[in-house]
């Protein structure tokens, strides 16, 4: 029987040091891929906030047998977190950029 053994660093090759994020290599990203993952990040972060709100507001319907309509969910819960995740995430993801651009320059 043969026995492999691995050999080299165990540093991932383009890695930035900034970390990966689902097998993104966050720090290898540029501005237009930064812009796109952070409204992705947004849409995601409208959509799960959006549907706690729904849950929320039929949980509080039901309970307290009141008639709160459904479109403050999208109104006062999900595009405010939606926004705000959007832009930390732009903000986050940006300076990762200008980071790597600066230390290339």
């Amino acid at each position: 029987m043969t026995h492999v053994s691995q050999s080299g660093s165990s540093v991932t090759p383009g890695g930035g040091g900034a970390g990966t994020l689902f097998g993104v290599p966050l720090g290898d990203l540029g501005w237009f891929t930064s812009l796109i993952m952070s409204l992705a990040i947004g849409f995601a972060g409208f959509f799960a906030a959006t549907f706690c709100g729904i849950v929320g507001i039929l949980v509080y319907n039901t309970a307290g047998h009141h008639a709160v309509d459904f479109t403050f969910s999208y109104l006062r819960v999900g595009l405010p977190a939606g926004v705000l995740i959007f832009v930390v995430a732009a903000g986050y993801l940006g300076t990762l950029w200008v980071r790597r651009q600066l230390r290339r320059a």
